[in-house]
């Protein structure tokens, strides 16, 4: 391939997320900042909810997110499709209905051909078109390093959102799809090997693992993505009030995604992870465990409090333990 897309970016997919410790020291003070508008605001920055939710009159819960990020794979298109994906999950991780997105779109045009963004352009719109959602416009950038997403806005029964802080004791937890994404990422990126199976992962939606979700009565879910199955579980746990066991043999991982581990292919993301949820773990089971379920995941499925069918249950909710948000066992 002539222009490998993930050698002009530092980090690639959500692993280049800003680290989620020191992401919350930065919007501390912006936290309870709702002001008095054209609606309630119902989820905002307090619990670290997957997208911002308003209800508007007539009862119509209005979700909006913005996800974008540098390029995860060195095909444009399939880049297009996946970031589109992980953009459209946040408003699937709070049971939403995506309406209409628009691209944001960074390119260095001096050194990237624009045949290329607008391949990435394609993948994005095609697969908002399976899900039923509008793409009108955007905004790009001149930029020496390319990322692309999308700021989507969706639809919600305000009474049956998912929602971080909901989840109860005696929960199952189940999760709809597997894990190891970040380190077959990080092989990609270092060596150029293809994972077509990592890519199909990636760019399929979570739709219909959020309309089962709602269907089901579930209240409580979130979706794995930058901050690893364990990042996203403390965030969930730590907001419901909870403590969340997992069953370390019951996750399940991609194939050759222990192989990449052991292969020492693990983002600085990945390990910056870990670093955060430590303080608030127990576990039983040893180091590289715990880095593949902090695994730096993109466009990961969900993780539902409650029972899918077809979906394995990976652990469960139980009474607070002082001090601990994640039990691994």
């Amino acid at each position: 391939m002539t222009n490998r897309l993930t050698g002009y970016a530092r980090g690639g997919g959500c692993a280049c997320k800003i680290p989620p410790g020191e992401l919350e020291a930065v919007i501390a003070d912006l936290r309870g900042s709702s002001v008095a508008g054209n609606g309630e605001l119902v989820v905002g920055l307090d619990d670290g909810d997957d997208a911002a939710v308003v209800t508007i009159a007539g009862g119509t819960a209005v979700v909006a997110t913005a996800d974008f990020f540098t390029p995860v794979v060195d095909d444009a298109y399939d880049w297009g499709r996946i970031a589109a994906a992980n953009a459209l999950s946040d408003v699937y991780a709070m049971g939403g209905t995506p309406v209409v997105a628009v691209n944001l779109l960074a390119w260095p045009r001096d050194l990237l051909p624009m045949t290329l963004a607008a391949e990435v352009l394609r993948g994005g719109l095609d697969v908002a078109r399976t899900a039923g959602c509008h793409v009108a416009g955007g905004h790009s950038v001149d930029d020496p390093e390319p990322k692309y997403g999308m700021a989507v806005t969706g639809v919600a029964d305000p009474d049956r959102l998912l929602r971080n802080d909901s989840g109860v004791a005696g929960l199952p937890l189940t999760l709809t799809k597997p894990l190891g994404l970040g380190v077959l990422n990080s092989r990609h990126k270092a060596t150029g090997d293809v994972f077509p199976h990592a890519v199909d992962v990636m760019a399929t939606l979570n739709r219909d693992a959020s309309r089962a979700a709602v269907a089901a009565g579930v209240r409580c879910a979130t979706d794995v993505t930058g901050f690893g199955l364990l990042g996203h579980l403390h965030k969930l746990a730590r907001a419901s009030h909870v403590t969340a066991v997992v069953d370390a043999a019951a996750v399940p991982y991609l194939e050759d995604a222990r192989k990449a581990l052991a292969d020492g292919y693990v983002s600085g993301g990945t390990r910056r992870n870990l670093d955060w949820v430590r303080p608030h773990l127990s576990a039983s089971v040893g180091e590289d465990e715990l880095l593949l379920l902090a695994d730096a995941q993109t466009s990961g499925g969900l993780l539902v409090a409650g029972e899918l069918p077809g979906h394995p249950v990976v652990g469960e909710l139980v009474a607070a333990e002082p001090g601990v948000t994640l039990v691994v066992r």
